[in-house]
């Protein structure tokens, strides 16, 4: 009798939670009366301590209560307590973020680059009790008037308690759970808000931490990734909240790799977080900008996410770095998922040297993975399935139950805390008791990072007035991905390309 083929099922290890779950800004009121006087934040010349950081962002969330009481502000159809919050990066946000969570509400980060349609679509459906923005934008947030400037609520929180919001003045009567609310791209062309509560981030930082922890020399940490995606969520309050300060860099630094490559190396930054894209600039900027072939020496540890790994760019990587001792770490995940599941580390080209990929590898903690046919049965390994998560990184799914059919009941285990799947709509499989990524069930693609549906920026194209069709490709000349679109033009009325661009930026993001 033959043996019976292995499944392509991967599970975690477990690790145990408190109950109840603590609250992210709990934990940092934990770490303040531990080490107040530790650095915490530093954004151009400011540097606050961790108890100057709590103390600020108690005075504003006192100061939001009482907006929020004199509006009567209600939970919205989900029963969550919603901020929206549009700043740029600054001390300002993360104290307002803090804040946020201080009331007993979740915060629903909005760009100030994000086109006025896409916003007037998140906060109609998303319904936040307010909006705090840090310019006074009326274009940007349309017929949506509970807008506060944060110069307003900073002024009235001047004089108010520094001591923590106690229990009893907090919000009450819905999700006090939930920790935030991040917008993706949607496959019918509508932009889906993913609901992120405490203890599913909790999980993922607490994974962090045991898997990857902070050295004794390492004081400094980057706060660099848009507050809308995923990654921006380890990347500020990992650090923070174990008392590591954290530097928060300005956008147009993020946006220039020579400039950020020089901040890296001033602060000996040890670990970074970054889309492949980001790290082939910085590669180049070593390569052929600096004659200091000691650049970025102390920075071990390379966090690659948000989209596929290359293996060329692996390659190239070791060939930069190749005194042993930096490791390039391949993350693998979605929004609803709190970003990554599945980790590789890769530790010299000589790993992988044999490989068209690079291994996107084994769950996180509290993580199963599953590869399943079309009739939701395991494959057998080697074999190619869709791959679906449960455990303790599932979200809330999405703002107003929007499809319901990516997070599933679990036929395949009785444990209460795996009783749901999300189905990704990727493929993989199983080789050698690691994952390899084999792309997607749909339309939908990462651009620096970022994901995007194809059809959504279809959508936005075919509702240019005088545009009959469009089709919208994701090009990829080397390893450069460019999303392209082309049009069919109604023959009586013309369109020029000023057109077209303007309509479709008015909807779609500036990453796609």
């Amino acid at each position: 009798m033959g043996s019976i083929p292995a499944l392509s099922i991967l599970r975690g290890e477990v690790y145990p939670f408190s109950s109840p779950p603590l609250l992210l800004h709990r934990l940092l009121e934990q770490t303040v009366g531990l080490s107040g006087q530790k650095e915490a934040l530093t954004f151009h010349s400011k540097t606050l301590s961790l108890k100057t950081l709590d103390a600020a962002a108690s005075r504003l969330a006192r100061a939001l209560l009482q907006h929020v009481h004199s509006a009567h502000r209600q939970a919205n159809q989900d029963g969550d307590f919603l901020v929206a919050v549009c700043m740029d990066p600054s001390d300002q946000l993360v104290v307002t973020l803090l804040a946020v969570w201080k009331i007993g509400a979740a915060y629903l980060p909005l760009d100030p680059s994000f086109p006025p349609a896409r916003v007037s679509h998140i906060l109609s459906e998303a319904e936040p009790m307010l909006v705090i923005a840090d310019k006074d934008d009326e274009e940007l947030f349309g017929s949506f008037r509970n807008i506060v400037q944060y110069e307003q609520l900073h002024q009235q929180a001047a004089n108010l308690s520094p001591e923590p919001v106690p229990e009893s003045q907090m919000l009450s009567g819905g999700n006090t759970s939930l920790a935030l609310v991040l917008y993706t791209s949607g496959s019918t062309g509508i932009p889906k808000g993913v609901r992120l509560p405490h203890q599913v981030v909790l999980n993922r930082l607490q994974w962090q931490w045991r898997e990857f922890p902070y050295g004794p020399e390492e004081h400094t940490c980057v706060f660099k990734t848009a507050l809308t995606f995923v990654d921006s969520v380890a990347e500020l309050w990992g650090p923070l909240l174990q008392g590591r300060k954290v530097l928060v860099v300005p956008r147009d630094v993020t946006k220039d790799p020579e400039r950020l490559l020089h901040v890296l190396e001033e602060q000996k930054v040890q670990r970074l977080v970054l889309v492949p894209s980001l790290l082939r600039s910085l590669l180049l900027v070593l390569r052929f900008e600096t004659p200091d072939k000691g650049l970025l020496s102390h920075l071990k540890t390379w966090v690659c996410s948000g989209e596929p790994l290359p293996t060329q760019l692996a390659h190239d990587f070791f060939a930069h770095f190749n005194s042993g001792d930096h490791v390039l770490c391949n993350f693998y995940g979605s929004t609803e998922v709190m970003g990554d599941v599945t980790y590789h580390v890769v530790r010299s080209a000589a790993e992988i040297k044999d490989n068209d990929k690079v291994p996107i590898g084994r769950p996180l903690h509290n993580t199963a993975i599953y590869l399943l046919d079309e009739n939701q049965h395991p494959v057998v390994s080697g074999e190619v399935g869709e791959l679906y998560v449960s455990g303790l990184n599932l979200t809330q799914g999405y703002v107003r139950g929007r499809d319901p059919e990516r997070f599933v009941p679990n036929p395949l285990t009785v444990d209460p805390e795996h009783s749901r799947l999300y189905r990704t709509g990727d493929f993989a499989r199983l080789v050698k008791g690691s994952l390899m990524y084999e792309g997607r069930t749909d339309s939908q693609v990462k651009v620096r990072g970022h994901r995007v549906d194809l059809s959504e920026v279809e959508q936005a194209v075919a509702a240019v007035p005088g545009v009959e069709k469009s089709v919208v490709l994701c090009y990829k000349p080397g390893e450069i991905e460019q999303v392209t679109h082309h049009m069919s033009l109604n023959v009586h009325r013309e369109v020029g390309h000023t057109d077209s661009e303007t309509h479709s930026c008015c909807r779609c993001c500036w990453h796609m």
